[in-house]
């Protein structure tokens, strides 16, 4: 039995077997390094059932090989990460929102940087597909949240170039790499969440796409008011290795686990009130740089400065996720010229 697979504009043929079929992949580049579900005509035919959108239909460019991302050829990617069908139209939005200008895609596949996208989402399509907002919401064992990551970073790797030593010029790279997506704990929230800040309805469901680092722990199990907890958190923010504290630009993600997030609003501190105190408290001297990183990226700084990691009071991206425990996790981001993209899931 012959299987025909167009991936990157070119048809194979080759027998059903799995060992071949991925050896092929690998040798020509078109995995992540793990085995792929075999992208057959039947296959695809079933992921395009899960999206109302017509297989030829262009999505965009993706940068920086300039692959044209067709429905079909992000259904192709799909089936090779292992999607279901009903997860299509979060992977077509949040392809979409990463093709939108601001968000410089081009920038985040090519730098050396430690940067991944990642995908939050939010709305009732995060219980509909069972995506993991709660306990070991960055980590294995939910299909959802590691397939939806995974069809992404193929689309990324297959449409867009992206391959290591290549285009992709990551000095480490991260495994967010591999896949990167979670949906946020809004029932654990006390506060609106991420969709509806910023202007969408809350039974209206969405995609923020993000250019971060992986989560860095912020462990605090000792206060038990909101400002000890958030002065842990500012002691943790304030790094000078960091691309938002080096440039002074991006939005840098602050992941709260639910049981600071309750302390916090119990506490009587907004979001709103979250983003003040730790863009005044999340600061280092500028003389604790050294004296090239002064010229270089504070000059207009004076010498007795505090130099904040948070580059704007309103920067900071706030989310409830995770399970129980005193944790949280922020995620410094790329900081260069690109802006998070909230859309709104279409089928």
């Amino acid at each position: 039995m012959s299987n025909s697979v167009d991936l990157v504009s070119e048809r194979i043929e080759v027998n059903e077997n799995l060992e071949e079929i991925n050896g092929i992949y690998f040798e020509r580049g078109w995995t992540d390094g793990l085995p792929i579900i075999p992208p057959t005509e039947e296959r695809v035919e079933k992921m395009l059932a899960g999206t109302r959108r017509k297989s030829k239909d262009s999505i965009g460019i993706v940068p920086p090989g300039g692959g044209d991302a067709t429905v079909e050829k992000i259904a192709i990617n799909a089936v090779m990460a292992g999607c279901l069908p009903e997860y299509m139209p979060v992977i077509i939005t949040a392809i979409e929102a990463m093709l939108e200008n601001e968000f410089n895609l081009h920038w985040i596949q090519a730098t050396t940087h430690v940067v991944a996208p990642l995908i939050i989402i939010n709305g009732p399509i995060r219980n509909a597909l069972g995506i993991n907002s709660g306990h070991n919401v960055f980590g294995q064992g939910n299909r959802a949240n590691a397939t939806i990551g995974r069809a992404i970073r193929l689309v990324l790797i297959n449409i867009g170039g992206g391959l290591p030593g290549i285009l992709d010029m990551a000095t480490f790279g991260q495994p967010g790499k591999y896949s990167f997506c979670i949906a946020e704990n809004e029932e654990a929230s006390p506060w609106e969440p991420l969709h509806v800040e910023r202007g969408f309805d809350a039974s209206a469901s969405a995609v923020t796409v993000c250019g971060v680092e992986g989560p860095h722990n912020i462990n605090d199990h000792s206060s038990d008011d909101g400002e000890g907890i958030l002065t842990t958190f500012a002691g943790t923010l304030a790094t000078q290795g960091n691309n938002n504290m080096i440039y002074q630009k991006g939005e840098p993600l602050l992941v709260m686990g639910p049981e600071h997030a309750a302390i916090i609003a119990r506490s009587e501190f907004s979001k709103r009130d979250v983003r003040h105190f730790l863009y005044e408290k999340a600061r280092i001297p500028k003389r604790m740089f050294s004296r090239k990183q002064q010229q270089d990226h504070f000059p207009d700084f004076p010498e007795n400065a505090l130099i904040p990691t948070i580059p704007k009071e309103d920067a900071l991206m706030i989310v409830v996720a995770g399970g129980a425990g005193k944790h949280s996790v922020w995620c410094p981001s790329f900081g260069l010229y690109t802006s998070s993209v909230t859309k709104k899931i279409q089928p």
